[in-house]
């Protein structure tokens, strides 16, 4: 099964469920909670843009409000079929053609991993669909940019409040909502995304990766996780070496023309499987080592696992604080998947083709006979459908925020009594 199986709501069907979906399920209340960060900065939400793509691809910027009763009137209103957000503005972004000055201030660190960048090296889908077969090289990424953006031993980042999201078709997104996160520059931003950065070259360019000594922290931490599920990967679910053609493209990455000799030779006595052939390779890279080792060391295995399995960001959404990112819990609108939130440390058991779809969602209000309801279990409709779960963890994420929250009010309320003293 692939996100392709999902597809089977048109447009129209989409945008007729929808009212139903933002009235009773989006959870509004929580967005406003998130995207206020407890009112420290009294016109936090209030700049916030958000986008709106409507029937016939129409597409609405600068949209913001001044509270969540504006938000949710405005979003049942226009019944977007897409949602947006973007940074936070020197101003109202719906003022913006008449404020001097008008800019972006503060926005969310954010990561967009999408599938379709992978597309040289997994052989099971193609264009947007994903299966189970594919999946793992989103959960190398997960892994290893939470590691690396949390940071281990003071080497990296250090943030915390990191919010994974599920596109609700072919990639993930991941929100780092930290305050120092959201103050960050353009050109620190910048210096993220290089830092996080190994695959370097143009489309043009096989060979993406070169590792030297001395190998970097982050880059080791990377290539245990790589290193754990690599076989699983590539060999069970892609079959990277099942013929010659896989051969060849692997064989690009190879710089050394004498290796890639003794590399075609040694396969020639391999059987059809993967995994001999893999292990002939490994073995020539061992030997070659070995033979020079006063040397530098060829790093080639390491380097081939990175180029089919370190995370691919696309680095204008990380980089850019005038970019949008689509919102958690809108409906995808091609899958009619919901963009659900889920937690990195459960990443393994995470399946992208189980998530609460639209239509399910709407029959599982109707089957818990919503017309019967009263005005407060309406509001808790989601605790009765698939979609709750994954309201949870938005919930959990909200009370790690607080809590950072009610520390910084308390640190300003010490350092005013201390002044006044």
């Amino acid at each position: 099964m692939t996100t392709e199986s999902n597809e089977e709501l048109s447009r129209q069907e989409i945008e007729t469920l929808l009212p139903t979906y933002y009235q009773r399920l989006f959870p509004f209340q929580m967005f406003y909670k998130w995207l206020s960060y407890g009112n420290i900065q009294k016109n936090y939400f209030m700049n916030r843009e958000f986008s709106f793509t409507l029937q016939e691809e129409i597409y609405l910027r600068y949209q913001s409000f001044s509270n969540v009763e504006e938000f949710k009137k405005k979003v049942i209103e226009k019944n977007p079929v897409k949602m947006d957000i973007g940074a936070v503005y020197s101003a109202r972004p719906k003022d913006h053609k008449t404020v001097i000055g008008f800019q972006p201030v503060e926005k969310e660190l954010v990561f967009d991993i999408d599938m379709s960048d992978y597309n040289d090296v997994r052989f099971c889908c193609t264009k947007a669909a994903i299966c189970q077969k594919c999946w793992p090289l989103m959960v190398f990424a997960v892994k290893i940019l939470d590691k690396a953006l949390r940071g281990m031993f003071y080497l990296d980042f250090g943030f915390n409040r990191l919010l994974w999201v599920y596109s609700g078709r072919r990639g993930i997104h991941c929100w780092v909502c930290d305050e120092k996160a959201r103050q960050l520059s353009k050109s620190v931003r910048h210096s993220i995304v290089d830092y996080l950065t190994l695959l370097l070259g143009g489309d043009m360019q096989a060979k993406k990766v070169n590792l030297n000594l001395p190998i970097h922290e982050s880059v080791r931490r990377a290539l245990d996780i790589i290193k754990r599920n690599f076989d699983s990967f590539a060999i069970e679910n892609q079959d990277f070496l099942g013929d010659q053609e896989k051969i060849e493209k692997l064989l690009r990455l190879i710089k050394d023309e004498k290796m890639k000799t003794d590399i075609r030779n040694d396969l020639k006595h391999c059987s059809t499987s993967s995994a001999e052939k893999w292990g002939a390779i490994q073995n020539c890279f061992t030997k070659t080592n070995i033979k020079n080792f006063k040397a530098k060391k060829n790093f080639g295995i390491e380097e081939i696992m990175i180029q089919y399995c370190y995370p691919r960001l696309d680095s204008h959404v990380t980089i850019g604080l005038n970019h949008l990112l689509k919102s958690p819990f809108c409906v995808h609108p091609k899958t009619a998947c919901v963009c659900v939130p889920f937690l990195a440390s459960q990443v393994d058991s995470f399946d992208p083709l189980k998530v609460p779809t639209l239509k399910q969602l709407i029959d599982e209000i109707n089957k818990n006979g919503a017309a019967s309801e009263s005005q407060e279990e309406k509001l808790k409709a989601y605790k009765e459908t698939s979609l709750n779960q994954y309201i949870e963890i938005f919930k959990s994420f909200l009370e790690e925020l607080a809590a950072d929250q009610h520390a910084k009010k308390l640190e300003e309320s010490d350092k005013k009594r201390i002044f006044k003293f």
